[in-house]
């Protein structure tokens, strides 16, 4: 008997993880190949060594500023707990950072990994359209002790982009300081560390194409203060990150750090044109859904929206099982059966909120992929719908 021919996926959840770029392969399995630790002085390690620091220097320029302010994590999630660091941005000389204030819609590894006390940190409200209330800021900024914000570039859920440099006006001028999770930005979006204001940021790898495992904490000017070093032993990465670099996970960064930085503008036009498809397939299939965020500037490549009386994880399994992957939310935490954060700080009712799904593009999508995820969808909801018309009867 022959065997049965295997499904065609649809792979939609970008936001989570990205394939990996075959460039970016090309470049790990390079390096993996070569031997040399990279604090070793002979030629190998030279070679490592090499190796480390022209990735460095693509990331650097994807983020816009010099090679030396690019320090080499495993990942966001590292990056945004060594961050989030009362001694972030200060001489060994000044006291430490009073507050941490955190956007009601910060991913996970922020609202948990933060190295402030409790009684430090101030949680800042989300307007409906999922953009951080400014106003609210300003008024925090007034009161006493010196602040950190931890605000997003984009949001993982539902990629709306946030006044990143509206709000680090307002900090600085308080005397504070700015990290922003920005990794969901490169490769989906035009951005520089400049251009956001803020003083730091957090990179991924495999967001972008590259490796998991792979990640950068990048601060905005030489010899700015990026907290105490959360992983402590050698001197590498400039005394601020112990451990010998993953050098072949670094080469696929700087990789696809380089071809996300090459065609910026190209790709947010290329994907946000997608993305729009998609919503018209929604609205076709369910002109009743709504999309969360829509009344904001969003990532070109992210769509999130909810049917009414239809559940998420019901929607997700009938998609998955007709060949497409699409999400419910951030991938660290869509296991759980509460409704998002995200959209709970946006003032969206719970039952609305069980039913989120969200769509994210990538350097691998086209309009095949739209087509193929128009006609799973409209076949889940006409089913769904059919079977609840039954019950009704």
């Amino acid at each position: 008997m022959a065997a049965a021919r295997p499904m065609t996926r649809t792979y939609l959840d970008y936001n989570a993880t990205s394939p990996i770029r075959p460039e970016a392969r090309a470049a790990v399995i390079v390096a993996m190949d070569a031997t040399g630790n990279p604090s070793s002085v002979h030629a190998e390690g030279r070679y490592a060594r090499r190796t480390v620091e022209d990735a460095r220097a693509e990331v650097a320029r994807l983020a816009g500023v010099p090679a030396r302010c690019v320090t080499f994590v495993s990942g966001g999630t590292e990056a945004v707990n060594a961050a989030l660091d009362p001694r972030f941005g200060l001489g060994q000389r000044e006291p430490p950072l009073d507050r941490l204030i955190l956007s009601a819609g910060e991913h996970a590894c922020a609202l948990q990994g933060r190295r402030f006390p409790a009684s430090a940190v101030e949680i800042a409200p989300l307007r409906g359209d999922g953009r951080v209330d400014l106003d609210w800021l300003s008024e925090a900024c007034r009161r006493p002790g010196r602040p950190l914000l931890a605000l997003q570039g984009a949001n993982n859920e539902t990629g709306v982009i946030q006044p990143v440099a509206e709000a680090s006006a307002i900090v600085h001028a308080a005397g504070g300081f700015v990290f922003c999770d920005a990794v969901q930005m490169p490769g989906r979006a035009v951005f520089s560390l400049g251009a956001l204001g803020a003083d730091a940021l957090a990179l991924s790898a495999h967001k972008l194409g590259g490796p998991k495992g792979s990640g950068a904490l990048v601060a905005a000017r030489p010899g700015l203060s990026l907290g105490e070093p959360l992983i402590r032993g050698g001197g590498q990465e400039r005394g601020a990150r112990a451990g010998t670099e993953s050098v072949a996970s670094i080469a696929g960064f700087g990789a696809a750090a380089r071809i996300a930085a090459a065609g910026a503008v190209e790709e947010a036009a290329r994907l946000g044109a997608l993305r729009d498809r998609l919503a018209e397939c929604v609205r076709d299939a369910a002109p009743d859904a709504v999309v969360f965020g829509a009344e904001a500037p969003r990532l070109p490549n992210t769509l999130c929206f909810a049917v009414p009386e239809v559940e998420a994880a019901t929607l997700m399994i009938a998609l998955d099982l007709a060949g497409v992957a699409v999400s419910s939310g951030s991938a660290c935490t869509s296991g759980k059966v509460t409704p998002s954060h995200v959209l709970a700080a946006m003032g969206v009712e719970p039952v609305l909120a069980r039913g989120a799904i969200r769509v994210s593009l990538g350097w691998a999508s086209a309009e095949r992929d739209v087509e193929r995820f128009a006609e799973a969808f409209s076949a889940a909801i006409g089913r769904m719908r059919a079977r609840r018309t039954r019950a009704a009867v």
